[in-house]
């Protein structure tokens, strides 16, 4: 098969879903029912927002999702009570299944989702979206149900530097895809190159398919999500949509090299565990770094909790709940 054909049969773009009732009727007609995660930590500025048009285009001018959740990573602003102001159900993280070991992280509150939802889609999107629109959800639910084949959707977009208030350069983010993942993967797995933004926060797709993978609690969950699936149901069940452009908070190079320490941690345990690669010396949890103070040069050491959820499907409660 030709390296791009994935990439000219599963791309889309988010104007091809645009009829939204259509896509109710699709998901009536098939008996399906759609959850939205909004996974958060100190999301106050752009949170009441994202519930606001979310719930209004999509639940009360069309009954396209059934319900929206807010998973908190423990906030220490507004977050959770403007949250709970808008009706949707909000949550602690450590407050699901309490009984097992609590974890901080992403990863902890999309795979913590998977339990207190009820919808046979779940659809995650991040909190800090500025430009936020109902195409960041009816793009990535319509080829789940219009398309018998695709269980996975993941988002692409043009994602602009932001540089002081409402200044923006067009290009340049998505810059720890283009210096690590999308190296890894061409190094590894290049059939996957083809999924442009890898490392996108916003992707659905079927419980059957989530419930059935780990979930790394920290910054490794995307990379990780892609691997899995392409190792148990191969690269055709996902697709991709361009969601045009995406305005957020950008971080500094530190905070990216931070992330692209636990990413590259990830892939490496990962491809290990797939037997693409033998490790044979400790690979490290601590990304050391260093900051200038006082003229004087100090270690900054990140650590990183290497941590992975199994998959839901394996913990009692969620087999109780689920009948699984």
């Amino acid at each position: 098969m030709n390296n791009n054909d994935w990439m000219k049969k599963n791309t889309f773009h988010h104007s091809e879903f645009r009829d939204i009732r259509c896509l109710v009727e699709e998901k009536e007609k098939k008996n399906l029912s759609i959850s939205l995660c909004l996974p958060t930590l100190n999301e106050e500025k752009t949170i009441a927002k994202e519930i606001i048009i979310l719930k209004s285009e999509l639940m009360t001018r069309y009954p396209l999702l059934d319900e929206i959740v807010v998973i908190d990573s423990g906030s220490a602003d507004k977050t959770r009570e403007i949250a709970k102001a808008y009706d949707v159900g909000v949550y602690e993280a450590n407050d699901i299944l309490p009984d097992l070991e609590k974890f901080k992280g992403k990863g902890e509150n999309l795979w913590k989702a998977l339990y207190i939802t009820s919808g046979d889609i779940i659809l995650y999107i991040d909190a800090d979206i500025k430009n936020i629109h109902h195409r960041f959800a009816y793009g990535l639910l319509g080829p789940l149900l219009l398309s018998d084949d695709i269980k996975f959707t993941k988002a692409f977009y043009d994602r602009p530097i932001s540089f002081g208030d409402e200044k923006f350069r067009a290009t340049g983010g998505g810059r720890v895809t283009e210096l690590v993942i999308r190296p890894l993967l061409s190094l590894f797995f290049p059939r996957l190159t083809q999924i442009l933004q890898p490392l996108s926060g916003e992707y659905a797709g079927f419980r059957e398919v989530f419930e059935k993978i780990s979930f790394p609690t920290g910054y490794g969950v995307e990379t990780s999500m892609i691997l899995d699936i392409y190792e148990k149901w191969g690269l055709d069940v996902m697709a991709q949509v361009d969601l045009d452009r995406r305005v957020h908070k950008n971080q500094d190079t530190k905070a990216l090299g931070r992330m692209a320490f636990a990413i590259i941690k990830t892939f490496l345990n990962r491809i290990e565990k797939l037997g693409r690669l033998d490790i044979r010396q400790d690979v490290f949890d601590e990304m050391i770094q260093y900051n200038l103070v006082k003229d004087e040069i100090k270690p900054d050491i990140f650590k990183i909790e290497n941590f992975e959820r199994p998959p839901m499907i394996q913990i009692p409660e969620y087999q109780e709940k689920f009948d699984r």
